[in-house]
């Protein structure tokens, strides 16, 4: 690996862009919590970063849950009493229900209705609906399209297959100096849906890039599963290395114009909920931190009680707090690459604090050291106080983000005062 620091200049231009290319190529992909599409996915993946996909098969019960049978669609569609298609699941994986069981049947409409699903409250956009543990059937279209449907006789087909297979999942890699882990985890079973959660996909896949041509203190552990039952199963295969994970991160809905937003961990005050907590601080970006619930995304798994790991999550506008949310309007349009750069450069500032978090004792701890004779004493300047406050509070009981923090100084200005302090042989590092 390079021997660059995490937190060298790259052209975050091209990286945005880059990551909104990925997001197109893998937007037309029909996904689930398993199937062919979930695979074409990881395979797309494959081709950026070093990956290596695991399969484990239906069936397999991992704590609480069972793997699921696996789900295949090549084909659905509504004909209306002309004959003609007027619900295509070739024009949008989104009209179908996933995880639609097959059939092929007619009806008259007042019985199809019962398995038709809109959005009244916005009648041009087609919601996403699915039903990963109960066998059924059904199709999305708009509430115009729903209305105009005339009364009569229409023909179903779902050409689906749900039969014993697989659950697939991908896992990226890339060690460091030290065996410690820093997770991170998106979720890849949504269909055509841009921001939740291509977005987090693609920025994790050119972030896994990015971190594999540099030289790196922790090991990093990039996984791509599908929700909830992919990341049960993820902690079931390796809840004998959990211990190693030091910090992590979900990462979805990362491409829109909201704000970004953190929520902590569970232990609500870990290394990662600080770093994140410090580096809204740094950037000057508006503090949007919320504490940890039990729902969400799979940082409820991570954080589950026996597990307990410090895991947060970290998106723009929060899941279902915008109205695009499981629907056709979070298409393309509705992301940018200038937002990706965006949530891009705020995720690398939180892995280059957590690089850099090292925790230091004062060699001349009794009373202040004369920092004036040696050529570091400039009355208050920043780095000056800087200097202060690492020389009190280095006891061997706080890291430099504990120190950032309490002392309201910038990050970078801390990590430089302890590189001089220790150049200077006033400080010693220790962890």
């Amino acid at each position: 690996m390079a021997n660059n620091d995490i937190m060298d200049n790259i052209n975050t231009n091209k990286i945005g862009r880059k990551i909104y290319a990925l997001i197109e190529e893998l937007f037309p992909i029909c996904r689930s919590i398993t199937g062919n599409g979930l695979r074409e996915t990881l395979d797309i993946v494959q081709r950026v970063i070093s990956l290596e996909i695991h399969h484990v098969p239906s069936g397999t019960e991992v704590f609480d849950w069972t793997i699921p049978k696996e789900w295949n669609i090549r084909d659905a569609y509504i004909k209306d009493p002309n004959g003609d298609i007027v619900v295509n699941f070739a024009k949008s994986n989104l009209h179908i229900v996933n995880y639609s069981v097959p059939i092929h049947t007619k009806m008259p409409l007042n019985e199809l209705r019962t398995h038709l699903f809109s959005l009244p409250e916005r009648p041009d956009w087609v919601p996403y609906r699915t039903s990963y543990y109960k066998e059924d059937w059904g199709f999305c279209l708009s509430h115009n399209q729903l209305s105009s449907l005339p009364n009569g006789i229409y023909e179903v087909l779902i050409d689906s297959t749900l039969e014993d297979g697989y659950l697939s999942y991908g896992e990226c890699y890339i060690p460091g100096q030290s065996k410690d882990e820093f997770l991170i985890s998106t979720h890849i079973c949504h269909p055509s849906l841009a921001n939740d959660n291509l977005s987090g996909i693609a920025l994790s896949v050119i972030l896994a890039e990015y971190l594999s041509s540099l030289s790196l203190r922790y090991s990093y552990r990039i996984i791509f599963i599908p929700g909830t039952i992919g990341a049960i199963t993820w902690l079931f295969v390796n809840q004998n290395s959990l211990g190693l994970i030091r910090n992590g991160l979900v990462i979805c809905g990362i491409g829109d114009c909201g704000e970004i937003t953190y929520k902590r961990s569970r232990r609500g005050n870990a290394e990662i909920d600080r770093a994140v907590e410090q580096a809204f601080r740094d950037t000057g970006k508006r503090e949007a931190v919320l504490d940890f619930d039990p729902y969400g995304y799979d940082e409820r798994q991570y954080c589950s009680p026996g597990i307990n790991l410090p895991v947060g999550r970290i998106s723009r506008t929060p899941y279902s707090q915008y109205p695009e949310y499981h629907t056709s309007a979070d298409n393309l349009d509705f992301i940018n690459s200038n937002y990706l750069e965006d949530s891009f450069n705020f995720i690398k500032r939180i892995i280059f604090m957590l690089e850099k978090n090292h925790s230091f004792i004062n060699l001349f701890s009794k009373c202040e050291p004369q920092l004036g004779r040696r050529g570091l004493y400039d009355s208050l300047s920043d780095q000056t106080m800087a200097m202060l406050w690492i020389l009190n509070l280095s006891d061997g009981n706080n890291s430099l983000l504990d120190i950032a923090s309490r002392s309201g100084t910038q990050f970078d200005y801390i990590l430089k005062a302890a590189s001089i302090l220790t150049d200077k042989g006033l400080l010693k590092k220790i962890k």
